[in-house]
């Protein structure tokens, strides 16, 4: 079921590309310039046009297409460009699948805005072409897996090597320790305690205890995908939880392997959870998109996890009602609507990211930023 829905995603992102391309030309405007070129034209210009500071921060996002996930989004950016006064703040999504389903406008008929976003390959050119001094790229992924990896090894590796040229040795060199890679969430184990005492103090969440049980749902990396061991962290953290509330806070996810909803039920049955006892579900991540609302909310799908764990006669609920209207990033929300908050909306884990960052802004002030290959031998 999950490889046929992902395969479905992934045709519609390439309809989408190819989509953008036939409706978007204007050999007038472009000049025959290829999508890739196009796409870093309008970085360059957005980024010239908003450039006020001579440091920068980048945050980096897997991605969404859903309007709730892009009002997150902004307000993230909002609470960042008030934070950190002194840097520029842009941000980046690192799939492509929804940078495309974005731009092709993918839930336009639920509402969802068409919305153009980039990879932090045309975020990183254009920030250097702009000749920012210091730069820091801030992970908002959950666990030091494979897409934070992917961001750090890839993305920002390659961009240290000026692999496409773009830049003098002069500026290369100025930038050297300059550049660092603010860490995900749960980095370290010393965050999941952080994370684990943030949620048992969460109003909504205290109050789902109060009632009954709560589930988390991560992502997690699949089988073979797991090359960091960065899995462990949703096992650290259930396992907090346990201690911090005996018996009633789970942790779960769609890929990890011994981890999906089943095992969760089981652990759950090891815990003496008996039917009909009420059980919360949220999202370990950092915006509500399509694994938030269908792979863990839809009660139309027999594997998501609201309709698994109905079926084995537990009172499962995805949804809640009254969660505060000030935390609330979806603007269409109102006070009582059914919602499901997301890790990226709640203030308390906000601030654990821009922690991360602070701490990755002294590593630069102390000397330990990233070298560049004109000052630095060997591979």
């Amino acid at each position: 079921m999950k490889k046929i829905k992902f395969l479905i995603i992934a045709i519609m992102a390439i309809i989408g590309s190819v989509s953008f391309t036939s409706c978007g030309d204007d050999e007038e405007t472009w000049g025959g310039m290829s999508n890739y070129d196009r796409y870093q034209k309008v970085v360059n210009e957005t980024v010239n046009s908003h450039k006020k500071n001579d440091k920068v921060i980048l945050l980096v996002a897997f991605g969404s297409t859903w309007q709730q996930a892009f009002d997150t989004f902004d307000r993230t950016k909002k609470e960042y460009e008030k934070e950190f006064k002194d840097y520029d703040v842009y941000l980046s999504f690192s799939s492509a699948i929804c940078i495309n389903n974005a731009r092709a406008g993918e839930h336009k008929a639920d509402g969802a805005e068409v919305r153009e976003y980039f990879d932090p390959e045309h975020w990183l050119t254009a920030i250097g072409l702009a000749g920012y001094k210091e730069i820091v790229v801030q992970s908002l992924q959950i666990i030091p897996g494979e897409e934070y990896r992917r961001v750090r090894d890839s993305y920002v590796k390659d961009f240290m090597n000026n692999h496409n040229n773009d830049f003098t040795d002069k500026y290369m060199k100025s930038i050297d320790k300059k550049v660092i890679v603010g860490t995900p969430l749960l980095a370290e184990e010393s965050d999941v305690n952080t994370l684990a005492n943030i949620l048992i103090k969460e109003k909504d969440i205290i109050e789902a205890l109060n009632n009954g049980i709560v589930a988390f749902m991560g992502h997690g990396n699949p089988e073979n995908y797991d090359y960091f061991g960065a899995n462990v962290r949703y096992t650290d953290l259930e396992k907090a939880l346990l201690i911090l509330k005996p018996g009633k806070m789970f942790v779960g996810t769609v890929d990890m392997p011994d981890n999906y909803i089943s095992d969760v039920y089981n652990r759950m049955l090891a815990a003496g959870i008996k039917k009909g006892t009420r059980v919360q579900l949220y999202p370990l991540m950092f915006i509500a998109g399509d694994h938030a609302h269908n792979d863990m909310a839809d009660p139309k799908d027999d594997e998501s996890w609201f309709s698994f764990l109905n079926a084995k006669g537990l009172k499962a609920f995805a949804y809640e009602k009254n969660y505060p209207k000030e935390y609330a990033c979806w603007k269409a929300y109102k006070q009582g609507d059914d919602y499901i908050p997301a890790l990226g909306e709640r203030p308390a884990v906000l601030k654990m990211y821009m922690d991360h960052t602070r701490d990755a802004i002294k590593k630069i002030a102390d000397g330990e930023g990233l070298s560049t290959p004109t000052t630095e031998t060997g591979e």
